[in-house]
Order: C-alpha cells, then structure tokens, then sequence
C-alpha cells in the first residue's frame, strides 16, 4: 500500500505540473543541441559539391562531398525524381552506412500510387550559371537545375529565367554523418531531469530554403499564432524562437506563440502577387525548428545571390532523419495543394453525421446523465448528431471497458440513440494500464508488442491511469493487432453507431521530458523515437481507423478523431485543435489554426466550441457557436472543472441564438458535404484563406479574422465582447449578399457594419449558387429525404454557378460511382442542372427521389411572374417569400415555389 500511495502521490504532482503552461517546461533552441548549432552557422559555411552527376534509372542522381576533401569516402547521395504536375522529389542520404544503424525514412505516408507519376528523365541539360550546372526538365514551362559548385539546386521558370523555389542558396547546408560511439566520446544530452541518450551521434540536417517573389509564408502547424507567418529573425525582428515541429500535450497553450502543439505538419506554402503559390515538404517525423528570416538578415554574409528578385528565406533544421523534401510548383493556390495531396493524400470523405454537430464534455457522467441531455435536444428543437464520452466512461481507465455502474448497458444507451440517427463516440488512448488483470496489456506485454525504452524493456510512463505502456504502432503487424480490438467481440459494449477519438497520442507522458517519451525510446526496426516522434500519434491514428474499417468489413467509413496529427493523417479522420480557453484571445486564433490546418491538407478540423478550459461568459460562448458553425469540424467540449455549459443553460434568449447558429450549420450540410467531396478528390479544404479565392487581392494576404467556406460563402468573426461594429472587408469586383438578409454589399471595399447578438457577418458571394436543406431534423440522418432549397445570388452579368454531390452519407459505394454529382448554372434567365458524374463510373449508381422546392433568387429584377420547367413544359408561379423559413421577419426575394424538379435529373427552369 505505501509503494501505491507514493506512486499516486508521484502522478498528482506530475499531473499539477502539465495542466497548466510553464514555459520553462519545455525547451527552447538554445537547450536544444541541434538547433542552436544550426543557428549559429554563417551563411556560406556549407562547402559541398555536387560530382558524379548523371542519369539513373530515370532519375538525376550525384554525390554531395566537401570541396575541402574531395576524396572524401563517405559522400552524401543526392537523387532528384520529376513527377506528373510539376512535382519535384529531392532525397539526400549517407551513401555508405559507417555504423550499423541506417538513416529512418518516413514510411506509409506518401501515397502507393504516386510512385506511379514518376517521369523518367531522358538526359541532362549542361548550362554555365556562375559556374558548372546540370538542369531537367519538371514540367511545362519549368525546370530543376543543380549548380555543382557550390551546391545549390533551384527550380526555374524557363518563360522569365526567374527562380521560383530554392534550397542551399546560402550556403546553410549541413548534414551530420552517423557514427559509433568510442570511449572518449559523451553524446548524452540533458534536459531538467532526463538524461537522452545518443548511442550514434548527433545526426541532425539543416538548410535554407528560399521562395522568390513571395509576399508571405504559411503553414507548418500546429499552434496558435497569425496564418501568415511572422519572420523570426532577422532586423527589426523582436527575439524570438523559430517555429517548432514538435508534437505536444500542451495543456492551456498560448495564443500567438511559435511554439509548437499537438501535431507537425512540415509543409509551406508561399503567396505573392506577382509569382503565385509555391510550396515546399520536408517528409521527416523527427523534431524540427524553422526560422522566418527577414529581409536583410544575410546583408553581411558577402554571398551575391545570382538574381535580383524578392524573396522570402528560411531555415529548416532537423534533429535526425533524412533529406526527402517535395518541391510543389504551383503557380495557382488550388494547384499546390493538388499537388500535395497527390504525394500525401486527399482528406477522407466523412459520413454525414460528422459534418453536422457534436456534443462532448468531459465526461458525461453516466447513462442517465446521456439520456436527459439528449432528451433537453430534442426539448430545446436543437438538432444534433453525436454524443462523446471521455476517459471516465471507463473501468479505471482502462480502453475498451465500461465502469459497468455508471454504463452497465452501454449497447441500449447507443441503440436508443440510433434511433434518432444520432451516434457516439468513445476515448480510446495508447496508452495501455499496466494492469496484470487487464487482458489488452496482459496480451501486449507476452506479445512484445510495447514501444521498448533505451535498455530494451517496455516502456513504462505516466498517464491518466497511471503506470502504462505504448503499443509500438510503427510495427504494421502491432497496427492490425490494435485494429482488431475494435471488432465486437473484442470492444464488448460497442455497437455500429459507436466512434471512436483517439487522445494523447502526441504521445503524452506524464513524467517523460516536455511531457513525452524520450527521445532514446526504440521502436520497430531499431527505430529511436527521436526519429519518428511527429509521427507516432499518426500510425495510431491509422490503427485506429483501420480497426473501424475492420469492424465494418469495409463498407462503413470510419470516424476517428485525432489529437496528434503528422503529414497524411487526413486520410484517416478528423483533429481538434486541443485544449483551448474560454477567451476571446482564444475564439480569434482559432480561425488562422483551422485555416493553416486545411492549408496543410488537414481540411476536417475545428476547435472546441466555447473553450475547452475555464467559463465563458454568455455572450462568448454564443459568439464561438456562431463562428463554430462554420469550421469543417463543429463540435462544443469542455473540461470537467467547468460549469456545465449545454445550449439551453444560459437563458431563452441565449438558447435561441445558439439553436440558430447550430440550425445554420445543418442548413448548410448539402452545401459542406459537397465541398469535403471537393476535399476528398483535389486537396483543396472546406474553410479557405480569402487569398485562396482571391489570389490577386494583396488585401486578403494577411487576413485572418475572416475565411470562405467554400468559393461561396465569406464569414467574419467577431471576436471583442460587446462589439457594436465590424470592419468587413468583401474582396473581388462582384458583390456580395448577407447570408441571413439578402442585403447587397459592394466588393473591393471595406465595410463597417452594425453588429447584433443575432449573428455574426456572412456573406453570399455573387455568382453563385448555394444548396439547402430547411427542414429541421434531430439528426442529419432524419434530413436524408428532405426536398432541397436553391438560393441563387445572381452577379452583374446576371448569372451563377455552383455544385452539389450526393451519396448515402455512409459507405465507399461513391468509390464505384454510386453518387449524384451536379452543378446548377444560371445564365440568360435560364436555371440548368447539368450531371456532373462521370459516365465511366462503376456499375453502381446512387438514386434519388429528393426534390428541389424552393428557388430564391438574389439580385434579379422583379416583375417576373412565372417559370417554365422546359423538360415537361410545366408553369410555376413566382412569388417573393422569406430568404429563410424559419426565422420571423426574414426579408422577401423572388422565389421560384415549388418547382419539384428531381435533384438527381437534367432540367431547365426558364423565368418568364
């Protein structure tokens, strides 16, 4: 008993220190080795050059030595591979192995079939640029050119001669060699407490990375900080840490930080007037830091760049791994993010249930606690999809399990929730109670099947049930074990309508260094941690998702929620943006956090509505439904030390404001649906930077108080507490239309408008055509058959355009064709719909009986008073009626009533 006692005793300190921000908790580059040697370096101190540079097996290959010992025997080997698109793959390994251990390259990431776009390069060009230089062609208009001496290789466009993307211009270069440890050598490095061992060395990369006539830069998340990224040295730059790619439990984080949270993705985009969109990926799971280098932080290094154009610099730097870096062209914002998604994947296209609204707290306390809070939904006519429970549903923390008081019949409490269409979701964490009794942990440890610490036992941290284990999920076989836990029989209490969300998987441990497994830690393969961090939330979220797609025998998509995310795991479900505040600070970060994430080809994510920590007053609270209604991921949660905080707690009023902020939402599920379909096949997110749309407008390029969703709807946030006025500013030459009164705004112009606590500014944008659903249901699921509403927002040329996809919300059917894909267009006073599907699709086709009946038409000139559906030469009237149904004194436009034309059929409306 005194040995449990001071265990416990041992995990409530440990837990008071990482529920709360204590920066110096966590490292800064200078307490980090590898980072604070690359920052010290002077530009041009890299000497390596290309030699021996020639064709192989389809690729440009060479070897990278010191100019100062050219007969070096251990070169680096370079290999350059041009994909379909304007693609361009960059590797650089060590050439002969020196130790017994070989360089970790990131597996299961980059996507099977894009082995299959590669190009096989013919010859090489020789050109003279300051010196010996070999070039290939990339792709129409582009090409990859490799100076040799000095080492630098750059992507050209052959049109101007200007550069577009480079890397060693600087000469920043470094890439330190494995060796094995001698006697005299102490490679150990300490942080507080722990002690990480280095059994092969320092085994850290850095380089420059420079993009040219780029305006700004974003990406690489996570954390809470402004969409474009704000240089971190350099003149006039206030001291600051660079960005940092290190997955962690961060408990009540800051906002506008660099520092790092829950996930990694090391992806940049850059933006600029007059050269476009252009990216660069660096696929390596290890720890990273990256400096934003500001104009003029190289104006005494003496190196001549060999071009006059602006640029943007930065410094990446990585404790291990290798070079595998991606080189995305563009020119155009949607182009390189095709092309990213073509290397990592597009987003998995969710069910309908997940697009529409969720419900969590931690916790729920028991089976009556979910019966009465589902019962005040429906009390309330607000509608819902799912209800999650957190970790204390469990028996003791152990996954898998029900406390069989509180749950003692887990499978009626899902059934009669299914009966509504509504779903739950349940916390499965990796780490494993060390628990003799507990069959999962008894089953891992005979199996070896545990993440192995420095000595080669099982890894043994600190979690919320205590002493645990981690299953090591880099091992496929150890990720097909863990998939098979979620068949019925292994997950006893689950039913189909159960879901899963997938916590603390950065890993957190409680009493690891910065809250996390060492560094030393050996995974499959000999693998150290420090190698694979960023990527192990990444694997389990994949065991995880494939363990749903086991359970349905692979017709039912899998919904997994991930705190931990790394490059792909779009392909495997939806992230939050983890434990945020309930302050204003907080509701305004969440936009440029959500916006980044799509950026990065994470599109399905959202933060917790009204903030996971402490008590948001009211108006706060309605304020973050109101702009939640909008992110790709819309779910409200709250930390268990919190009031309790459901719709209707806060007074009619305030219940009222939030049920229209939530019935917006399920309004526009047909619309969402449609562009997470978008997502699914190109890459390109469901909330969008305005620059995105607006790839012209120097005023969007900074801007991140607002976002599209979609190409057609613009919203604003308002993010002070009692705000009486909102400067919105609507880019483009064509109006705009409030979404809620119809009323017509100019584009290209700031506008100050009146606030009220109804709701915050959205906007139509003209030229489109919006698709909706204004019946309200329980549940989406209750929605399927519901007719649609069309509302077209005419631009000056009198026309619109927009799109709308269906399938049955559930299965991969749409994977064989089974969808209805169509688009609306509105020209010469003519409405066609025109199918979209393709005709070599499957063999199976999805129907549809649904209807549309209403047509509300924005920016017409009245007088009209019928329509004529061409195919079947029938009239119907034109009347003015409410932009929307359910609200009282809604504004009037042309409605075109009951037309009852199929949405799944061609047919054309002419107004007369």
């Amino acid at each position: 008993m005194t040995n449990q006692t001071l265990r416990f005793t041992l995990l409530l300190l440990l837990c008071t220190t990482v529920f709360s921000w204590k920066k110096d908790e966590f490292r800064n580059c200078n307490q980090t080795p590898f980072c604070k040697r690359a920052r010290s370096r002077s530009p041009g101190s890299s000497d390596l050059i290309a030699t021996h540079v020639t064709i192989s097996d389809g690729d440009l290959t060479a070897n990278l030595i010191p100019k100062s010992q050219p007969d070096s025997s251990k070169p680096l080997l370079l290999t350059l591979s041009v994909h379909q698109d304007g693609i361009l793959r960059l590797i650089i390994d060590e050439n002969e192995h020196s130790s017994s251990k070989k360089r970790f390259h990131v597996p299961d990431v980059v996507v099977s079939q894009f082995a299959n776009t590669k190009l096989w390069l013919p010859r090489i060009n020789s050109e003279d640029l300051n010196g010996p230089s070999s070039s290939v062609y990339l792709s129409d208009g582009y090409s990859a050119v490799i100076r040799h001496d000095p080492f630098e290789l750059f992507i050209r466009d052959d049109n101007s001669g200007d550069r577009v993307i480079s890397i060693n211009s600087h000469g920043l270069f470094d890439f330190e060699q494995l060796r094995e440890k001698n006697e005299d050598e102490n490679w150990e490095e300490s942080f507080r407490t722990h002690t990480d061992k280095r059994p092969y060395g320092p085994q850290s990369i850095s380089f420059d990375v420079s993009f040219y006539d780029a305006d700004f830069v974003y990406g690489i998340p996570e954390r809470a900080t402004s969409l474009a990224l704000k240089p971190t040295r350099g003149p006039n730059v206030e001291e600051s840490e660079p960005y940092r790619l290190f997955n962690l439990d961060v408990f009540e984080y800051i906002h506008d930080s660099p520092f790092g949270l829950y996930g990694s993705i090391p992806f940049m985009l850059s933006h600029g007037k007059g050269r476009g969109t252009n990216g660069f990926f660096w696929l390596n799971a290890a720890e990273m830091q990256i400096d934003v280098l500001a104009s003029g932080w190289d104006a005494e290094s003496g190196i001549s760049l060999p071009t006059s154009q602006n640029r943007i610099d930065t410094m990446w730097m990585s404790e291990a791994g290798v070079v595998d870096a991606f080189f995305f062209v563009g020119p155009r914002p949607k182009d390189v993010l095709r092309q990213y998604a073509a290397v990592t994947g597009g987003s998995a296209l969710p069910q309908m249930f997940a697009v529409a609204y969720h419900q969590c707290r931690w916790n729920y306390r028991d089976e009556e606690d979910v019966k009465n809070v589902d019962a005040k939904f429906d009390e309330y006519d607000i509608p819902y999809d799912v209800l999650w429970l957190d970790i204390e549903h469990t028996d003791g923390k152990r996954y898998f399990t029900w406390d069989r008081v509180l749950f003692p019949n887990p499978e009626e409490m899902q059934k009669k929730l299914d009966g509504k269409g509504r779903r739950m979701v349940t916390i499965v964490d990796p780490h494993i109670k060390r628990d003799e009794n507990f069959h999962l942990h008894k089953e891992a440890s005979e199996k070896g099947y545990y993440t192995k610490d420095s000595s080669g036992n099982d890894f043994d941290g600190w979690c919320w049930p205590g002493s645990s284990s981690y299953p090591d999920t880099l091992n496929p076989e150890i990720r097909s074990w863990w998939a098979d836990k979620f068949s019925y029989q292994s997950y006893v209490g689950s039913t189909p309508s159960l879901y899963i969300w997938n916590d603390m998987n950065e890993p957190s441990v409680f009493n690891g260094p910065e809250v996390t497994m060492p560094r030393d830690a050996l995974h499959y393969g000999g693998v150290e941690h420090r190698e694979l961090h960023n990527a192990y939330g990444y694997y389990f979220h994949m065991a995880t998702s494939e363990g749903l797609l086991k359970r349905g025998e692979g017709k039912d998509r899998p919904f997994v929620l991930s705190r931990a995310l790394f490059a792909g795991s779009q392909r495997y479900g939806a992230i939050w943006t983890g434990d945020n505040s309930a302050d204003w600070d907080h509701l305004r970060v969440s936009v440029p956090m959500v916006l980044t994430l799509g950026l990065t080809g994470m599109s399905f994510s959202g933060a917790d509505v009204g903030g996971f920590f402490g008590n948001p007053d009211p108006e706060l609270l309605v304020r973050w439904y109101q702009l939640g209604a909008y992110y790709p991921f819309f779910r409200a949660h709250a930390h268990h030390d919190t009031k309790r905080r459901e719709p209707w707690l806060f007074g009619e009023r305030k219940t009222e404001l939030i049920r229209d902020a939530i019935h917006v939402r399920y309004a526009l599920l047909p619309y969402y649906y449609t562009l997470f379909r978008e997502a699914n096949t190109t890459g390109v997110p469901v909330a969008r930077p305005l620059w995105m749309e607006f790839p012209s407008d120097e005023a969007t390029f900074s801007n991140d108080e607002a976002f599209m969703v979609g190409s057609s709807i613009l919203v604003q946030g308002i993010y002070t507490e009692r705000a009486k006025h909102a400067s919105v500013y609507l880019p483009g030459k064509q109006s705009w239309y409030d979404l809620r009164t119809g009323t017509v705004y100019k584009g290209g112009v700031t506008h100050k408008l009146d606030v009220t606590e109804e709701s915050i500014p959205a906007f139509q944008r003209a030229g489109t055509i919006l698709t909706r659903k204004d019946r309200f249901r329980r549940s989406s699921s209750q929605m399927t058959n519901d007719p649609f509403t069309l509302v077209v927002a005419l631009n000056s040329s009198q026309a619109a355009e927009g799109e709308l996809y269906i399938d049955d919300g559930s299965s991969f059917g749409f994977l064989e064709g089974a969808f209805i894909h169509r688009r609306f267009i509105f020209a010469n006073g003519k409405l066609s719909s025109v199918d979209l599907a393709p005709t070599s699709g499957g063999n199976v086709r999805h129907t549809s009986d649904v209807v549309i009946e209403r047509i509300i038409v924005l920016g017409h000139a009245h007088g009209s008073k019928n329509a004529l559906i061409e195919t079947s030469n029938q009239k119907v009237d034109i009347e003015l009626g409410p932009l929307w149904v359910q609200r009282a004194h809604s504004p009037a436009f042309m409605t075109i009533r009951k037309p009852n034309v199929r949405v799944a059929e061609d047919w054309t409306i002419k107004i007369l």
